[in-house]
């Protein structure tokens, strides 16, 4: 899975990812290897954060 460079774009795909096919974050960066620190700081940078409890970036 490739994963978009426009972190507004990003934010859909995972959390689409997340709702559909993971049951958390690190299961998704498991199977696609994607940098977690790289993933996380993208999507901070338009104020997303993991919330583990709703499986989602909000």
């Amino acid at each position: 899975m490739t994963f978009p460079k426009d972190p507004v774009m990003l934010l859909s795909v995972v959390n689409t990812a997340l709702r559909d096919h993971y049951t958390t974050l690190y299961a998704l960066i498991d199977d696609t290897g994607v940098d977690e620190a790289e993933l996380k700081a993208k999507l901070a940078s338009i104020d997303y954060h993991y919330d583990p409890e709703m499986n989602q970036f909000k």
